[in-house]
Order: C-alpha cells, then sequence, then structure tokens
C-alpha cells in the first residue's frame, strides 16, 4: 500500500513538472496558462495556504485541492503537448523540487490581510464607540 501511495505521489510531481512546461509552450491556450501558474505556483509553494498542523484541513490542499488542480490543468492542455512536457519532467525529477517564493509570499500576504480583517472585527466589537 505505502508503495502505491509513492507511486502516485510520483506521478503527481511529473504532472506538476509538466505543467510547469506546458505553462511556457505557446500551443497551450492563454486561459489553461493561466490556470496552470496558479496551481503550479501553489503546488511549489513553500508555505501551504491551510498550514500542515491545522488538523485534517491542513492536508486537505496536499491530498485534494493539488490533485484536483492538476487534473483540471491537465484537461486544458493538448495531450501532445502535455505528453512532451511530462517526457522533460520526468528528467527534471531528478534534480528537486523547485520552489515559488512568490507564491509563498501572496500566501503570506493573504494570511497578514485575514489576520488584519479579525483584528478589525474584534476591535470593533470590543470597542464599540471606536
Amino acid at each position: 500500500m505505502i508503495a502505491a501511495w509513492k507511486k502516485k505521489a510520483r506521478s503527481l510531481k511529473i504532472q506538476t513538472f509538466a505543467l510547469y512546461y506546458a505553462s511556457r509552450d505557446p500551443r497551450v491556450p492563454w486561459y489553461a496558462k493561466i490556470w496552470v501558474a496558479l496551481v503550479v505556483a501553489y503546488a511549489f509553494s513553500p508555505i501551504d495556504l491551510i498550514p500542515d498542523f491545522v488538523p485534517i484541513l491542513g492536508y486537505l490542499d496536499d491530498l485534494v485541492l493539488i490533485p484536483l488542480g492538476v487534473a483540471l490543468a491537465i484537461k486544458m492542455i493538448p495531450a501532445d503537448v502535455m505528453a512532451e512536457c511530462a517526457a522533460r519532467a520526468e528528467a527534471r525529477l531528478d534534480e528537486g523540487k523547485p520552489q515559488s517564493w512568490v507564491a509563498a509570499i501572496v500566501i503570506i500576504l493573504l494570511w497578514i490581510a485575514v489576520i488584519a480583517w479579525l483584528a478589525r472585527i474584534g476591535w470593533k466589537l470590543l470597542n464599540p464607540s471606536g
């Protein structure tokens, strides 16, 4: 069973790398490139939208969101382009997983905005005169 999970994880990594290469291919439609860029940036981000230490929800993005995003992106890309990119991705996989620090910064800014918004609501509830 563990071997099957490792195989699926490797397949998802290859697909994610392939999407990265596909996002730079001129044969891929613009709307697919936008979706692929979002999925790949999030998948390669060193920071999750929902941190892994949050019970149950922490692994939701790794187990559900990323695979669904990848599956939808693959359907938007022409099959021949995806096959070429998958071959390149398999060769690249041995070099290690790239990280997207831009996506990490966006996620950090999103968390800061949420915390600021919650603090503002809390301030209004605790200080009704101001």
